[in-house]
């Protein structure tokens, strides 16, 4: 390269530099979004597991002098850090703070959200069979004015039976019940034990229908990202959770599961508030329990928060 090829490189304009006054206005955020890098998590047992994750990095322009950031530094930093360490809060802290660090001139808050699927190994009901399911989860933080805020989320799919359905279902089933064992007519106990397993005389079954719950929390400072605790304690509290490797004594199991866990919308997110308002490492939390009605083309839904001042509350969006 001679002198002069070398004096042009360092002459390379910078348009994102040049003030436009015409258009001058300071800006909320500015940044990336659909980032394509890898987020590594540590697990308990101390192993490192690595997803593909799509990252969005934004930090708000408060010059309005300005025309625009560096976006590149943003790309630069999200590839770094989450190329050579375990996502953390601490690791998030870092990374924003070297966002606004590269902006100090332009920037005083920062943002950054990591989406990605966290696979979990899981055991069937019964057999001895096990198999991968699949949990989406966004990880969402924020700096402003030296405050920094983690906030965590996680979908679960669950099966819901409907509890209306199941008690019009029984009273069919005590009708045809009457009807095939008359008043006046004596009875035998391998006659009903045959009845009960045919399909004439369970004439109906309730509804039921796969489900999800969307969980969003807000972490206590001090703690690490419990992803599998809170994957587990929702699933815990609702009880039936979709499965992965199912043989018949599976199925069988989980329909007993589904049977003694009859639930409406308001049922599934009155058992997760109840669940996560007694985890210390929740500071405050927003469920939506969405059940995608195999009876109508409609979906019923149900919203709780913790109720913290200040936080999600009643006027989150459902």
């Amino acid at each position: 390269m001679t002198a002069t090829d070398s004096s042009a490189l360092r002459a390379m304009p910078d348009i994102a530099t040049e003030p436009q006054a015409a258009t001058a206005g300071v800006l909320d955020w500015v940044g990336m979004d659909e980032i394509a890098a890898p987020v590594r998590l540590a697990l308990a047992d101390g192993s490192i597991v690595q997803s593909p994750a799509r990252v969005s990095a934004f930090v708000n322009l408060k010059r309005p002098d300005a025309r625009g950031i560096h976006m590149s530094r943003l790309y630069l930093h999200v590839d770094r850090h989450l190329s050579s360490e375990p996502l953390t809060p601490c690791s998030l802290r870092r990374l924003l703070r070297d966002f606004l660090d590269s902006h100090a001139d332009l920037s005083d808050r920062a943002r950054v959200s990591i989406r990605f699927d966290h696979m979990v190994r899981r055991p069937a009901l019964r057999s001895d069979n096990s198999g991968w399911k699949s949990y989406p989860i966004q990880v969402s933080a924020s700096m402003h004015e030296g405050q920094f805020a983690l906030e965590l989320g996680c979908d679960i799919a669950y099966s819901s039976t409907c509890p209306c359905s199941a008690a019009l279902a029984r009273q069919l089933i005590q009708q045809r019940f009457a009807a095939d064992f008359a008043v006046d007519r004596p009875l035998s106990r391998e006659a009903v034990l045959d009845w009960l397993g045919r399909e004439q005389g369970i004439v109906a079954t309730p509804h039921s229908q796969r489900s999800i719950a969307e969980v969003r929390v807000r972490l206590a400072p001090g703690f690490e990202f419990p992803i599998l605790d809170l994957i587990d304690r929702v699933e815990d509290a609702l009880q039936t959770p979709v499965q992965t490797a199912v043989k018949r004594e599976d199925e069988q199991a989980f329909a007993l599961l589904n049977g003694q866990n009859l639930m409406f919308c308001e049922d599934a997110a009155r058992r997760m508030q109840r669940a996560l308002d007694a985890d210390e490492r929740i500071a405050d939390f927003w469920v939506r329990a969405s059940h995608l009605e195999s009876l109508h083309p409609h979906d019923a839904v149900a919203v709780a928060s913790k109720g913290v001042r200040g936080g999600y509350g009643a006027d989150s969006i459902p």
